[in-house]
């Protein structure tokens, strides 16, 4: 697999060992540490959360680097771990404290019959819900395109995909979110 430039000297330097890995390391947080922190953050919604499950992702990361079998780019198995971390961490802190700590990402969308009578956080809850039922590809190509106004052009750097194969991913993504949403309020 070809990987981006920055995935390829991060892989080089973790490959050669010794010191090398904390210069990998390094290199990895500087140049991913921000999108992975914005991706934690839209599921977390709380900076403190955050910053614990980013620690938590990156020992993992750190931890798993070895076992990484390079049939994907580096940014998608570190996505899939920040996700599954992420929400890992808020269904223990729900059990926790028995309360929903998700606040609203949307509001309601005015002149929808169906979805006025439902508040922000339900509308929040039903995107997520239909986010998390779309298969992986297309769930980070969506989120990246959709909640960060990522360019195709950056996601296919990032995922080292095509521009059409994202575009076609992203069409799919809203098809599917769309259905489940109108599926669910017609139940």
């Amino acid at each position: 697999m070809q990987f981006p430039k920055e995935d390829q000297q991060i892989l080089d330097l973790f490959d050669q060992g010794g010191s090398s890995v904390d210069q990998a390391f390094q290199l990895l947080v500087k140049t991913y540490g921000e999108i992975l922190y914005s991706q934690i953050r839209r599921i977390t919604r709380n900076h403190e959360q955050t910053n614990d499950v980013l620690q938590n992702v990156l020992i993992k990361i750190y931890q798993n680097l070895p076992n990484f079998k390079r049939n994907s780019s580096l940014y998608t198995w570190m996505y899939r771990i920040c996700r599954n971390e992420a929400l890992n961490f808020l269904e223990k802190e729900n059990r926790r404290t028995g309360v929903d700590i998700d606040p609203p990402m949307l509001e309601v969308i005015a002149g929808n019959q169906s979805l006025d009578t439902l508040d922000s956080e339900k509308i929040s809850e039903l995107l997520n819900r239909a986010i998390e039922s779309l298969p992986e590809k297309q769930a980070l190509v969506f989120q990246l395109r959709y909640f960060d106004e990522m360019p195709y052009s950056e996601i296919s750097k990032k995922l080292t995909t095509s521009e059409g194969a994202l575009k076609a991913n992203f069409h799919h993504a809203k098809q599917k979110i769309q259905g489940f949403i109108l599926n669910t309020l017609n139940q």
